[in-house]
């Protein structure tokens, strides 16, 4: 086994320890990892901790290849790479074998809190200086992505993407976004990129100026009868970003004839009256994450059209004052931290 620090839940909150890491097998690439992006699922994760396991979080994070397994052909020491929330599948159900190892059917190995298919461990996640995962599961980062704005692609980034393509968002598609957090703000870029006509659903006004910075071209304020009454029926594709628990019909009577509401922010239980869906055959989805060959176009299409997350840069010891800011929604929009302020050594 080798060693590297990092950061791990306990009852205040992320502490600094000595983590514990799987020599490389033939078909690993260890990364030092130099940014990893902070997301609502690692606090969540954080305050739901119940101390059964251990906890390390962090699943989307951008950094250096150190060392390679004698198998590994696809990447050299010194190449940069991004690692998102999927660190291993079964590889042959028909998921896997269509590319979608994010819906595998015996559940994708998660970056942290899942359990490896070889040795039956707990993974432990990226917010540490050191990471080993299988090569299959890194992806090149491309040449121009600034890698600390980059590493929020790989979660927040793939979870809009997803439906986005599936849903043929391109010219002419009428797009709106409810939500403008760290989902939603690359949900805005994505679509404007994509050619889409964009518009973004927030509670109240002040977010108009972000919409248009980020190339949407209009902007609904949700708490607003009139304005939501005069946006019914307008849109082919509704991406519900919101992370909290609330009521999805408003955003339903957006959605146009025979369009979508993918509802990806929040993953709880959703109440749908049938009539909701009925009135304009409109459909309620969802998606989570990304399969590799999706990963992978994100990233290429990001570094084609410049896009990356807008971030706060912190230093990895102040990941307990980002969890609690992010609790406040108090970021514009995406934590990422530096994990250079961790050594090295093994």
């Amino acid at each position: 086994m080798r060693s590297t620090p990092g950061w791990q839940a306990d009852r205040a909150g992320l502490r600094r320890t000595s983590l514990r890491r799987r020599e490389l097998r033939a078909d690993d690439v260890a990364v030092r990892v130099d940014y990893c992006g902070v997301c609502h699922t690692d606090l969540h994760a954080v305050r739901t901790h119940t101390g059964e396991a251990p906890l390390v979080p962090g699943h989307e994070f951008t950094g250096v290849v150190t060392e390679i397994g004698h198998e590994v052909t696809r990447f050299a020491i010194g190449d940069q790479v991004a690692v998102g929330n999927i660190v291993d599948s079964c590889g042959t159900c028909a998921m896997c074998e269509a590319g979608q190892e994010n819906f595998c059917h015996e559940f994708p190995t998660l970056t942290y809190g899942g359990t490896d298919r070889r040795d039956g461990t707990t993974t432990l996640g990226a917010f540490s200086r050191e990471y080993i995962v299988r090569d299959e599961f890194a992806y090149p980062l491309p040449a121009g992505l600034d890698p600390a704005a980059a590493a929020p692609l790989l979660c927040a980034g793939i979870t809009v993407w997803e439906p986005l393509r599936a849903l043929g968002v391109g010219p002419g598609t009428r797009v709106a976004v409810a939500g403008l957090g760290g989902l939603g703000h690359l949900a805005v870029k994505l679509a404007v990129a994509l050619g889409a006509d964009t518009t973004v659903i927030s509670r109240s006004a002040d977010k108009a100026d972000d919409a248009r910075r980020l190339g949407g071209h209009d902007l609904i304020v949700s708490t607003d009868e009139r304005q939501m009454a005069a946006a019914r029926d307008r849109f082919d594709v509704v991406i519900d970003t919101i992370a909290v628990p609330h009521d999805v019909a408003p955003y339903l009577k957006l959605v146009a004839l025979d369009g979508t509401l993918s509802h990806v922010g929040h993953l709880g239980s959703v109440t749908v009256q049938a009539i909701d869906l009925l009135a304009g055959r409109k459909k309620l989805s969802s998606a989570g994450s990304g399969g590799r060959p999706a990963t992978a176009a994100l990233l290429e299409f990001c570094a084609q059209h410049g896009i990356a997350a807008d971030i706060e840069l912190l230093p990895s010891a102040r990941v307990n004052e980002a969890l609690d800011r992010l609790e406040r929604s108090d970021v514009r929009y995406r934590f990422v931290l530096d994990l250079s302020d961790l050594p090295q050594n093994r």
